[in-house]
């Protein structure tokens, strides 16, 4: 950003020039790939690992940020992983290939990328990423030099991925069907072009030993991931995917509002009829949000967490921007940069990105309106996003506040489940007293009912177990209270007896002075 822009920032948005200014001031870049202690990892060593982290800027700068900070050899990995799907996915978009060239590249594509000076110079002079294919042979070369581990794990995903995009690229071709009838072909498309990416990168995590190795086997969880970010931006791109004579919206969703081409929807008059069809986009990609954020729960390593977090906050974003917005319609939105920030420094950990998404979730649920035929599932999808947020992570438990002294969790008096939460260690407390009555009794029954009944009516039960699950342990600031009161103590008796020796050396001197004068 230049300086007329922050000075237009500051005028016109003093909270969002507050927000970047902190994001660049405090937000530290983890790692430098180009450091000389990096060099082994991230191969910056070499020219032609250096052009494909040059292709990765070029190709997507939001996901060329994240990954270079991802810990080890993982961000190198990922790099070409990336590189040799974002070449598949450039070959098959490329309508001036003809069907009959373009089949036999996507479908030997994955042993391509591992055949030593490979290179495609077909694509259309017009396409964005021609170039990455032109220098393909650079990407094969480092791919080969990845361990086997890897370096299968890419072959069996780009394998998977380009029978799918070939199988609809003839389709399109030779059919003349340019529509996704139903939403089962539309999950099957994403499956393809998304969620095997999500399967890939969790069997990469796990080959690394940075995750747990059954994290590659979570197939389902890592295919919503993928689907909720594919989903996000179909539904975000819909104008510019029109121009082009893309159309990824199933005819199932739309086709029921009375539409016949895509392309109507962006016409003034059926603004209304293309907000119920917005609606159930969203609505189908907001079906992936809690196995997203069970998915991100499973994480252990920061870097990968961030890796993870922060595209599914910016998905949930997204979401909200879009969802019934009619500039969307009209051209491609994002969302504001210091918006993209704040999220970046606040996707640190599960809880507080679920609390992103309850807070966007309660956002969509107050733009819905009652007239939108969606409006109850679009209020049940929103329902069970702050189910899960409850269930894992119980707003009534309040995190531990530094500032004020405290290391231990307290609870919100003002929730009524706070009671309930006291009532049940109350009881747990009892219960266990009564344990410890039985054996200290040895048996008898009947003397350790006495002492419970004695114990019970002192009410030493609950005194003992506390009322709440913040009682039983003193604060730090408590903590820290003591040991200076017990410091001063300490200090204050030395110094008393330091004082009583030198009076008493004192009053010795005196006496000896006083016989020798005699």
């Amino acid at each position: 950003m230049g300086a007329v822009q922050w000075l237009a920032l500051l005028i016109f948005h003093p909270l969002e020039f507050k927000t970047l200014l902190q994001f660049y001031l405090y937000h530290e870049q983890r790692r430098d790939i180009k450091a000389l202690k990096e060099h082994p990892t991230s191969g910056w060593d070499r020219q032609s690992m250096q052009r494909c982290w040059e292709f990765l800027d070029k190709t997507s700068r939001s996901f060329s940020a994240v990954i270079k900070e991802l810990e080890g050899d993982l961000a190198r990995t990922i790099c070409l992983f990336y590189l040799v799907l974002r070449g598949l996915d450039t070959i098959e978009d490329d309508m001036t290939i003809p069907d009959g060239v373009k089949q036999p590249i996507l479908r030997k594509f994955h042993e391509y990328t591992v055949t030593p000076g490979w290179k495609f110079e077909g694509n259309g002079p017009e396409e964005k990423d021609r170039q990455l294919l032109v220098e393909y042979d650079l990407v094969v070369e480092e791919v080969n030099r990845l361990s086997p581990a890897y370096k299968q794990v890419i072959i069996d995903i780009t394998q998977k991925m380009e029978v799918g995009m070939a199988d609809y690229a003839h389709k399109a071709a030779t059919t003349g069907v340019i529509y996704l009838e139903t939403v089962s072909e539309y999950d099957l498309y994403c499956h393809y072009v998304a969620g095997l990416v999500g399967e890939g990168l969790s069997r990469i995590f796990s080959a690394s030993g940075k995750e747990a190795e059954w994290l590659g086997q979570e197939l389902e969880l890592s295919n919503s991931m993928g689907l909720l970010l594919q989903k996000t931006n179909i539904i975000r791109d819909y104008r510019e995917d029109t121009n082009e004579h893309r159309f990824f919206w199933p005819r199932e969703i739309w086709g029921k509002y009375g539409f016949k081409e895509m392309k109507e929807m962006y016409q003034p008059e059926s603004s209304e009829r293309a907000q119920w069809a917005q609606s159930g986009m969203v609505l189908d990609a907001l079906r992936h949000a809690t196995d997203a954020l069970d998915y991100l729960r499973y994480l252990k390593n920061q870097t990968v967490f961030n890796f993870c977090a922060i595209p599914a906050t910016m998905a949930i974003a997204t979401l909200e921007l879009c969802f019934m917005n009619p500039e969307m319609f009209q051209r491609n939105i994002k969302i504001r940069k210091a918006s993209a920030a704040h999220l970046i420094m606040r996707s640190t950990n599960p809880r507080d990105v679920g609390d992103i998404f309850r807070e966007y979730a309660r956002k969509i649920h107050a733009k819905a309106v009652p007239t939108d035929p969606n409006f109850i599932h679009i209020s049940i999808a929103c329902g069970k996003i702050e189910q899960w947020c409850e269930q894992n992570y119980p707003s009534f438990i309040q995190m531990p506040n530094s500032s004020l002294g405290s290391n231990e969790p307290s609870l919100d008096v003002s929730d009524a489940r706070t009671r309930i939460a006291n009532l049940e260690s109350e009881f747990n407390g009892e219960l266990a007293g009564r344990k410890r009555m039985v054996e200290l009794a040895k048996g008898d029954r009947v003397l350790a009912m006495s002492r419970i009944g004695i114990v019970k009516a002192n009410g030493r039960f609950s005194k003992a177990n506390g009322t709440s699950a913040t009682s039983q342990q003193p604060s730090m600031g408590q903590l820290m209270l003591y040991v200076g009161a017990a410091f001063t103590l300490l200090i204050a008796l030395g110094f008393g007896a330091a004082y009583s020796v030198v009076w008493l050396a004192g009053d010795s001197s005196l006496a000896g002075t006083a016989a020798s004068s005699a």
